[in-house]
C-alpha cells in the first residue's frame, strides 16, 4: 500500500513537470508505453470524437506508427490523404488546405522530421485546422527540448511525446489531449 501511494506521488509530479514543459494542465497528460501507442491513441480518439467523418490527412513522411495506423484505417473504410513533401522535405500549406473537406476528422502531422530534421510550420497548420474546425494531432517527439513547444500559444488538440527525449527512461510515451 505504501509503495502504491509513493508511486502515485511520483507519477503526479512527472505529470506536472511534463505539463509545465509544454504549457498544458496536468489533467491533460496521459502516460502510455511509448510514442507509437500515443500516436495511435490520438488518431483513434480523434476519429471517435468525429464518428461521422471518415477522412484523415497526414504526410508521406510521417513516423511509421502514424502511417501504419492510417493504412489500417483505410482497410476499415476511412479515406486517407498523404500529402507529399517537396525536394527539401517541406509540406505545402496550400496542398494541406486543398485536402481538407467537410468529411475531414483529423490532420496528423509531425513537428520535426526524425530523418531529415525538417520542421513543419505547426503554427500555420494549427491555425488552418482551427479555421476549418478539424482536429489536429502533432507528433512532437523530435521537437520537444529542441524547439519552444507551448500548447497555450499553438492550439494542438493531441500531442505526442516520447519520454526518453526528455530524460525519462525508454518505454514511456506521453499523450497530451
Amino acid at each position: 500500500y505504501k509503495f502504491g501511494s509513493k508511486l502515485k506521488g511520483i507519477i503526479a509530479v512527472a505529470r506536472e513537470q511534463v505539463a509545465e514543459l509544454i504549457g498544458a494542465s496536468p489533467s491533460e497528460i496521459i502516460f502510455t508505453s511509448c510514442a507509437t501507442e500515443s500516436n495511435n491513441a490520438a488518431i483513434h480518439a480523434a476519429l471517435t470524437a468525429s464518428p461521422n467523418k471518415r477522412h484523415i490527412i497526414t504526410s508521406q513522411v510521417e513516423h511509421s506508427s502514424v502511417l501504419s495506423y492510417c493504412k489500417a484505417k483505410e482497410s476499415e473504410g476511412y479515406r486517407v490523404t498523404y500529402i507529399p513533401v517537396d525536394q527539401d522535405g517541406l509540406l505545402s500549406i496550400a496542398e494541406l488546405k486543398n485536402a481538407i473537406t467537410d468529411d475531414t476528422a483529423l490532420v496528423s502531422l509531425m513537428w520535426a522530421n526524425n530523418e531529415t530534421g525538417v520542421i513543419f510550420p505547426i503554427n500555420e497548420i494549427s491555425e488552418l485546422c482551427r479555421e476549418y474546425n478539424v482536429l489536429f494531432h502533432c507528433d512532437a517527439v523530435q521537437a520537444i527540448g529542441k524547439l519552444p513547444v507551448n500548447v497555450r500559444t499553438i492550439p494542438i488538440d493531441y500531442m505526442t511525446l516520447s519520454g526518453h527525449k526528455i530524460f525519462a527512461p525508454k518505454g514511456i510515451g506521453v499523450l497530451r489531449i
